[in-house]
Parts: structure tokens; C-alpha cells; sequence
């Protein structure tokens, strides 16, 4: 009887342990497959998906024009997806051009089905000579595709593309490329693909610290009027002869990026009339090409809104849901029940716990005024915005007294304040233009004084750096140093 008990549990452990045998060995070859994938596709086809989500399956471009009434810009909406951007921007009397992209979810491929794990753009087959079959669509695009059971990486898989506009275009997006060649079209908006391969990435999102010496800086960047594309120089510093040949947005960018890698802030705040509206009808390319210069030196933004930032292709709501979508970005659209979009606070942290040390409060001046008969030139701070900056700082007033060392409080608006107007005041810097502040005073500035915040700081106006010394305040900032169209940075 226990001879056949202890052979009873000799087969019970050799089974257990060619089960454990077997299950590595499939796990085994499930990981070189995902590698080198060696396996059948008849086993592939039951499989889990290695990339999930969804993955492109061909892309096209479709081409129409007002004097043909047969022809159309818009596939079947069931099978294609349209990127709602003119290829042409608008600039063609009789033509427009759209991209379209086929997707589909990862469990709804069938064998038979192809994804694209390649795309070139170019007039010669990037295949020749080569064993590799490029397919040939229209605007010059050549895609590589191949079936499911062959997509190996999950990282080459092409899952999402965009389009931006210019020569200058960049992707700050995490995952995403711009590609070097433009569409083949006859159209100066110079239109270029933004792949996306694999799943999208988690976001970046560091809050600010204080820095383990004790200091933090604060650079701000106004009124860089960014275009679509290289953009035009005007009135540049210093003067050109021929300002026909100045291309606008490359100096400009070119003197923040200077700036970010001689002065090092550890937060900067974009504080309106980053998107010149005139000359920015696709704003997602202006915007990208800004956060791009942030996002590769891994430095924190936070954004407002200017009187332009609009007038271009995306209202206010909808450049906030981009930023917010972008990595390094603390910009919020702020609460709905309150005047304008962007009114919100960035906490920066003490270096080694989570009390806060400085509070920053961000709000919307918005446009121009709502009322020119009274009030000509422009908006002013409304009711609902200060209401919320004082119940918000009363709010954060306890836990603030909880910092170790003195919390202080700032803030950055786009439009000056009407108090910006009073020549006779004491300032430091350079007054040389009129102000624009707002002819109506909605009393914003003693809201500031009763909250204790230590400096106000604006954009809007170009030439000139003036920081008038307020009463109560220790400082009313004005506007910075410029390059071309554009004013540019300080540190505080």
C-alpha cells in the first residue's frame, strides 16, 4: 500500500513538472516569435495581438475641385477616417486635397488583412532593387505594408498620422515623426506627414520643485506670433534692408531656444499671442513647433491665451485640448463656470515634500473689448475670474501657511492692467510705447493686493520692458526684450 501511494505521487509530481516544462517552452517561443517571428501564421492568427489598440491599414489622399461636380473629397466615412485639414490650405480658388487613413482595432483583423509598418514619401520606388514592395499612392506617398502575423515590433507598426504645414514643422508628441518630404502637390502650404508608431505614449508630466538650492526660475515668453509655415518678418531687430527675405519664425525660435540654454529656467510661461491667427490657418503646426523647443530640453509650460491665439482655425477650448494633450504641459482650460479659457494654477513644490512654495495664477484676458462705444481697444479681467482668484487663494491659504519657508504668490495675464497706464507712477526699464491696457477697470489689481500676490506680470505690448512699482505690489511686469514680430523671454 505505500509502495503504490509513493508511485501515485512520483507520477503526480513528474506530471507537474512537464507542465511547468511545457508552459515555459511555449512561453519561450512566444517571446523569440515576438522577436523574430518564426512561427506559422496559422498559429500567429491565434495569438494575442502584440500591439493593441488600433493600427493603420492604407492611407490615401483624395483630390477634388469646385468646378467638377462629380468629384469628391470624402470616402466612405464606415471604412475611412478624414484628417480635417486642406492640403492646399485654402490657397487653391478651385482644388482641395484630404488624407485619409484606414484603421481598424487589433482584434477585428482578419488573416488577410494588412497593416503599414512604413511610409516614404518621393517620386521613385524606395523598393527598387530590392526585395521589399512599396505601394505607390497618391501625393507621392509609398506605403510598406504587411500581413498581421508579420508585424513583429509593436513599435514599427504605424498606428496613427497627421498632418502639419512647412518646412520648419516639428512633433512634440511622444511616439510621432515628421516626415522630411513634403506631399507631391502644387501647393506652396508645403504639407507633411506626422506618423505615430505604437500605442500612444503615457504623458509627461513632472510638477515643478523648487530646486535643492533653494532657488527656481521663471522664464516668460510673450507674444511670439508664430505662423503656419516659416512665417514674414516685420519691423525686425536690428533692421533689415530687404525684410522680403527674413523668415520670421526660425529667428524667432532660434533666439528662444538661445535663451532657454543660457538662462535654464526650471518653468517657462507662455503668456499669449503664441499663434499670429492672420497668418496661422493650420494653429496645431504653430503650436507644435513652440512645445517642440520645450519638450526636447525636458522643461515644464504652462499657457494663456492672447487677442490672436484665435483667429486662426482653433478657438480657444480647442488649442487648450492640444497643449493639454502635449508632454511637459501643465496648461488647464480652468473651470466652465468662469469667464474664458485658461484660468487656472500651476502649485510649484518645495524640493523634498508636497506643501507648495510659490503659487502661480494664470488667467484669460481674452479679446478685444465687448463694448467699443464706451470702452475702445480691449477686454478686461470679468467678475466670475476674479470671484474664482479670490475663493481659490482663500481656499489654498491653509496649506500654504504649512510651508517651512514664505509661500508667495504670482501671477500672469496677457493684456496689461489699466493701472499699467499711469505714466506718472515709478518703473523700472523702458517706456517706449503707448500702454494697451484695457480702458475699463474691473478692479482686478486690488483683488491682487488683498491676495498678497508679490508680482503681476503681462504681454502684449512689443518694444519695450517696463516694470512699474505698484503700491502693495512689488511689482507690475510689462512686457520683454524682442526679436522680429515677436517679445521673448524674462526670468523672475
Amino acid at each position: 500500500m505505500l509502495a503504490k501511494t509513493m508511485v501515485t505521487r512520483r507520477i503526480v509530481r513528474t506530471g507537474i513538472q512537464l507542465g511547468l516544462l511545457a508552459l515555459i517552452v511555449l512561453l519561450l517561443l512566444f517571446i523569440f516569435d515576438y522577436k523574430l517571428e518564426f512561427l506559422p501564421a496559422a498559429i500567429h492568427d491565434h495569438l494575442p495581438a502584440h500591439h493593441p489598440g488600433l493600427v493603420v491599414t492604407d492611407v490615401t489622399v483624395t483630390t477634388c475641385s469646385s468646378l467638377n461636380i462629380f468629384s469628391s473629397c470624402t470616402l466612405d466615412p464606415e471604412v475611412w477616417h478624414r484628417i480635417e485639414k486642406d492640403l492646399y490650405l485654402g490657397t487653391s480658388w478651385t482644388s482641395s486635397a484630404y488624407m485619409h487613413i484606414q484603421r481598424k482595432k487589433e482584434e477585428d483583423l482578419l488573416p488577410t488583412d494588412s497593416v503599414v509598418i512604413d511610409l516614404k514619401i518621393g517620386r521613385v520606388d524606395p523598393g527598387a532593387g530590392t526585395d521589399k514592395k512599396w505601394e505607390a499612392r497618391p501625393a507621392g506617398i509609398w506605403l510598406l505594408r504587411t500581413d498581421r502575423s508579420h508585424t513583429g515590433d509593436p513599435q514599427k507598426v504605424i498606428t496613427s498620422l497627421d498632418v502639419l504645414f512647412g518646412a520648419d514643422a516639428a512633433d512634440p508628441r511622444t511616439g510621432w515623426e515628421v516626415k522630411d518630404t513634403p506631399l507631391l502637390l502644387d501647393t506652396k502650404s508645403e504639407a507633411r506627414l506626422s506618423v505615430r508608431r505604437g500605442p500612444p505614449a503615457k504623458l509627461e508630466r513632472p510638477p515643478p520643485r523648487i530646486r535643492k538650492d533653494g532657488r527656481f526660475k521663471i522664464m516668460q515668453a510673450s507674444d511670439l506670433h508664430l505662423s503656419t509655415g516659416l512665417g514674414k518678418c516685420r519691423e525686425p531687430i536690428p533692421h533689415l534692408k530687404d525684410e522680403s527675405k527674413c523668415e520670421a519664425d526660425p529667428r524667432t525660435l532660434e533666439f528662444l531656444e538661445r535663451m532657454l540654454d543660457e538662462e535654464k529656467p526650471d518653468l517657462v510661461i507662455i503668456s499669449g499671442d503664441q499663434v499670429n491667427g492672420d497668418t496661422a490657418p493650420d494653429a496645431a503646426t504653430a503650436i507644435f513647433k513652440l512645445a517642440d523647443i520645450f519638450v526636447k530640453r525636458r522643461i515644464p509650460y504652462a499657457a494663456i491665451f492672447g487677442n490672436h491665439d484665435d483667429e486662426g482655425n482653433l478657438d480657444r477650448s480647442q488649442s487648450m485640448a492640444l497643449l493639454q494633450q502635449l508632454p511637459y504641459s501643465l496648461s488647464e482650460p480652468g473651470p466652465v463656470d468662469v469667464d474664458g479659457v485658461g484660468n487656472y494654477i500651476v502649485e510649484v513644490l518645495d524640493h523634498t515634500s508636497s506643501h507648495s512654495a510659490l503659487s502661480l495664477y494664470l488667467l484669460d484676458t481674452h479679446s478685444y473689448s465687448p463694448d467699443e462705444r464706451r470702452y475702445r481697444g480691449y477686454d478686461w479681467i470679468k467678475p466670475s475670474q476674479i470671484e474664482w482668484f479670490k475663493s481659490s487663494s482663500e481656499r489654498l491659504q491653509k496649506s500654504h501657511r504649512e510651508y517651512r519657508y514664505i509661500h508667495m504668490n504670482l501671477a500672469f495675464i496677457h493684456i496689461p492692467l489699466p493701472e499699467y497706464r499711469d505714466r506718472n507712477s515709478a518703473f523700472y526699464g523702458n517706456w517706449t510705447e503707448p500702454s494697451t491696457a484695457p480702458r475699463f477697470n474691473s478692479g482686478f489689481r486690488d483683488a491682487l493686493v488683498s491676495e498678497n500676490v508679490v508680482v503681476v506680470s503681462c504681454g502684449h505690448r512689443h518694444c519695450g520692458c517696463a516694470t512699474p512699482v505698484a503700491p502693495a505690489l512689488v511689482a507690475m511686469v510689462d512686457t520683454v526684450a524682442t526679436s522680429d514680430e515677436s517679445d521673448s523671454s524674462i526670468s523672475i
